[in-house]
């Protein structure tokens, strides 16, 4: 298991956001994600400029396994798709915490919600899951 950065807040949907110095949330998936996917063979973007609603679908990740939705963690609008992945979905299993970021979110409210978590709660989720 890799160390998960301080820096960010965790779902149970195992995505992770974080608040941008202007404002904005970048958002991905965890490395556990990526791992238990395995190797990304594509991902579904949305547009820039559409309105996510929380928990709703927000991109699609394929792998050699399985097609998994990803869902918005917050509700907000899309500024930039991370346009990198079309071409090199295998980004997300590699560095799924930098180069590997999905999309720019302009949330609609805060990240600090009851509905995301610290890492330490993140990772007794996954300790639980594991157990």
């Amino acid at each position: 298991m890799s160390e998960l950065p301080g820096d960010l807040r965790y779902t149970s949907d195992h995505e992770w956001l974080r608040q941008e110095e202007d404002g904005s949330v970048t958002v991905g998936i965890t490395d556990h994600a990526q791992s238990a996917l395995g190797d990304l063979v594509y991902v579904e973007l949305p547009e820039a400029g559409q309105e996510l609603e929380a928990g709703g679908e927000m991109a699609v990740v394929e792998s050699v396994k399985a097609a998994s939705d990803v869902y918005a963690p917050i509700s907000g609008s899309v500024l930039d798709v991370n346009a990198d992945l079309a071409d090199d979905p295998e980004k997300i299993n590699a560095d799924p915490y930098g180069d590997g970021w999905i999309v720019r979110l302009q949330p609609s409210g805060g990240i600090d919600s009851g509905d995301t978590m610290d890492p330490d709660a993140y990772q007794a989720m996954l300790d639980e899951l594991e157990a």
